[in-house]
């Protein structure tokens, strides 16, 4: 039996969701092109007769701004750290920016570990492209792997796991067979109704907002739940709101649907809207919605 852990980092929207969510067969982390979609390390398990994977989808690296920004990059440093195999997840169809090159300077701190890179929206360019842009990454530095992939379209996504199985440790499983996530179903569902928020508003958004699942009741059948949406300008409840109610409530039409798909249980969903000021930086804040481990690391 063969078992362990395996990180995606990288900077952000190069498609650490989309393929983590491609390799399970099930979405467990939202996806948008909006920056900081992925807030929390969320952990994927995938499981076949032999091997079990446990994927630890990161926040995307990024030069902080907030008390917030620098706790997420707290979670991808801690990640690195604490796996057995680091997978650097990289945007072929963009240059090589200064993002990228932070991100590997921080792998070159790593010891004793493998570091793949998977080159990640191969649809995008032809294979002449391809093969320069991965000579450009090997001269940055020495991965054990380089695997190209198309996370959307699920390209060689099934050689990227043949890959990982090899350098995995035998060991015990971490988790049963029927789990394919560790995240609790409150931060499930906070997850799927802010990545409608995302879908739905303006740019400025994404940095702005979180959701707080307050109440959270369930049997067989139905799920039902009360959820605040904590922005931190006035304007910006507004533009939640919409004219007469209507963003809110396509908000909640469209993440009831989601989460009655997931779950599959009959939904009743209410969704509420606060202010609360600069609480990207206020520690108490952050503390209460679950970053409690990473504030003072």
């Amino acid at each position: 039996m063969r078992s362990g852990f395996v990180s995606f980092v990288g900077r952000p929207n190069v498609g650490k969701s989309t393929l983590l969510n491609s390799i399970l067969g099930k979405r467990v982390a939202i996806t948008s092109d909006k920056p900081q979609t992925t807030r929390n390390m969320i952990q994927g398990i995938y499981n076949d007769k032999d091997t079990q994977i446990v994927f630890v989808d990161t926040p995307g690296i990024h030069k902080p701004k907030s008390r917030l920004g620098k706790v997420l990059n707290k979670q991808a440093y801690y990640s690195i750290n604490d796996v057995d195999i680091v997978v650097l997840v990289v945007d072929i169809s963009e240059k090589i920016g200064t993002g990228d090159k932070f991100v590997i300077d921080v792998l070159k701190n790593i010891e004793n570990k493998p570091v793949f890179l998977v080159i990640n929206k191969i649809d995008k360019l032809p294979k002449e492209e391809i093969l320069k842009k991965i000579d450009e990454y090997q001269k940055l530095y020495d991965f054990a792997e380089i695997i190209p992939v198309s996370a959307r379209k699920k390209d060689n996504t099934d050689r990227l796991l043949e890959v990982i199985k090899k350098y995995l440790p035998d060991n015990i499983k971490y988790f049963d067979d029927n789990t394919i996530t560790s995240s609790s179903p409150s931060f499930i569902i906070s997850e799927f109704i802010r990545e409608k928020i995302l879908d739905l508003t303006s740019e400025e958004i994404p940095y702005s907002v979180t959701v707080i699942v307050e109440n959270l009741e369930e049997d067989e059948r139905s799920m039902s739940i009360n959820a605040v949406v904590v922005v931190d300008r006035e304007n910006l409840k507004k533009i939640i709101i919409g004219k007469n109610g209507s963003m809110i409530k396509e908000i909640g039409i469209r993440s009831r649907k989601d989460i009655e798909t997931y779950f599959n249980k009959r939904v009743y969903l209410e969704l509420f809207v606060k202010v609360v000021d600069k609480w990207r930086d206020k520690e108490k804040f952050l503390n209460m919605i679950g970053y409690k481990d990473f504030l003072n690391k």
